[in-house]
């Protein structure tokens, strides 16, 4: 990128350079949206119509990954002709244009946001239409589509979940279980369809209770149509919807009725929840990964370090998937359940209370920012409560353990060789610390066995 990649006035020379080859005014206004994990996406206007950049944060952030915005934005084109309700494709950047990688895309009506289209007044017609497309999605052949775009080989893609879990330093017993079922599980190859990769609430625009936008392709590949059926189900993507487990708009059923009404194509319950268990590990990775592209300078963003305490999120999801491994006794048993308290402190301001401090005033600023900086300020304060909350909280040691997790991927232990109430009670606490928030754990609350420590005591010399 040159070095006005980044600020406003760059950033608008750019595009205008970008625009005018192909055949549009120059922009007039530019504002950057808020959310997106992984690329930017910058809102303008030009010549009366309002547009989309949508980009990288730098060049080496796109260093290793299959494809570039230029296949990218080809898939789009693609899926757009298919009758999918993809944005339309105005220009890719090229290095001329001075701003780094992406593309612009017209802007589409509605909203991205998961509670608004979750309060939507028909939110089974979504799904209806979400399935239509998906099933048109799935249906776009390898010669539509840039040859570049890759095939996941299960076991492969298992191996390479196993390789960025040791990378991480491979201590999250949790993680490791997954991986060792996903290992004992693999199903057989079936002839691959076009994948969105990335395909949930979050990802699609909707307006009056229909679909009007699939956006952020840049995971696309060639797989098991099952795969991008489960992640959009996932309870990280249903925002607290546990009553509507597909994509929190309806029932599983009709979700398959429609994918399979549009496609043909049946939907395996098996195979449904292998890739279920598959993206869960591999969102877990993924959240993990964030640090890494934090401290090796891919991306200062302080969205990095936060997405990054959300892997205790993900394998408390997974241990609600998996659970089903262990005796019913087992999962019985007392869990121990500890809230820990702020206690009352004489003398100078301990570390919490700094913390305290700090994000207080910080929430005296909300009023005098907006867009992304608003919402950066809201990380901010989410990142000091969670360093407040590991002060005072005992979990953090308790999350990690290389020699159980290494027993696991090795086949030295079976999944059940694992204390189920111990990981309960250990995924319980990190979720409490990094996340409290988070849907799922009131679901466990009402649902496991827990106990208090007197309680636990009791049935322990029972």
């Amino acid at each position: 990128m040159g070095e006005d990649a980044n600020d406003a006035d760059g950033l608008l020379a750019g595009l205008a350079r970008a625009m005018a080859r192909a055949g549009e005014g120059a922009p007039e206004t530019l504002h950057r949206l808020t959310g997106g994990a992984t690329m930017e996406s910058w809102r303008f206007a030009a010549g009366g119509k309002d547009f989309i950049l949508r980009r990288a944060p730098s060049l080496a952030f796109m260093e290793g990954r299959p494809f570039g915005h230029t296949s990218e934005a080809a898939i789009i084109r693609a899926a757009h002709g298919a009758g999918v309700t993809a944005p339309g494709i105005v220009t890719v950047l090229e290095d001329s244009d001075g701003i780094g990688s992406g593309f612009v895309m017209r802007a589409l009506p509605g909203t991205p946001d998961p509670r608004q289209i979750l309060s939507m007044e028909q939110p089974d017609r979504i799904l209806g239409e979400v399935a239509h497309d998906l099933a048109r999605i799935h249906s776009l052949q390898r010669d539509e589509v840039p040859a570049d775009i890759p095939e996941l080989d299960y076991r492969e893609g298992i191996e390479g979940l196993r390789q960025q879990f040791e990378e991480a330093g491979g201590d999250r017993p949790i993680i490791a279980l997954g991986l060792r079922w996903l290992m004992d599980n693999v199903p057989e190859r079936i002839e691959p369809v076009l994948n969105h990769g990335d395909y949930r609430l979050g990802n699609i625009l909707c307006e009056d209770s229909h679909l009007t936008g699939v956006l952020d392709w840049e995971l696309a590949h060639f797989s098991d149509p099952h795969e991008d059926l489960a992640f959009g189900c996932m309870p990280v993507w249903r925002f607290a919807r546990y009553d509507r487990p597909a994509l929190g708009l309806g029932s599983l059923e009709d979700y398959f009725a429609a994918y399979q009404a549009e496609s043909g194509r049946p939907v395996d319950p098996a195979r449904f929840r292998f890739w279920s268990v598959y993206r869960t590990v591999w969102w877990a990775l993924g959240c993990l990964r964030n640090a890494r592209f934090w401290r090796e300078g891919e991306d200062r963003m302080l969205e990095r370090v936060v997405i990054s305490r959300r892997t205790s999120e993900q394998e408390l999801d997974l241990l609600m998937l998996l659970e089903e491994e262990w005796p019913d006794a087992d999962r019985k048993r007392p869990v121990l359940d500890v809230h820990n308290s702020e206690d009352q402190e004489l003398g100078e301001a301990v570390d919490w209370e700094m913390l305290d401090a700090v994000s207080e005033w910080l929430s005296t600023m909300k009023h005098k920012v907006g867009g992304h900086d608003k919402f950066q300020l809201a990380v901010a304060r989410n990142a000091l409560g969670i360093v407040k909350r590991q002060l005072l909280g005992s979990a953090w040691d308790l999350t990690f353990d290389e020699g159980r997790s290494t027993c696991l991927l090795n086949g030295e232990f079976k999944i059940t060789d694992l204390d189920l109430p111990t990981q309960r009670r250990r995924v319980l606490d990190k979720v409490r610390m990094d996340s409290p928030k988070y849907p799922a754990l009131k679901v466990v609350c009402e649902n496991w066995p827990l106990v208090d420590w007197e309680t636990y005591r009791q049935l322990e010399q029972d």
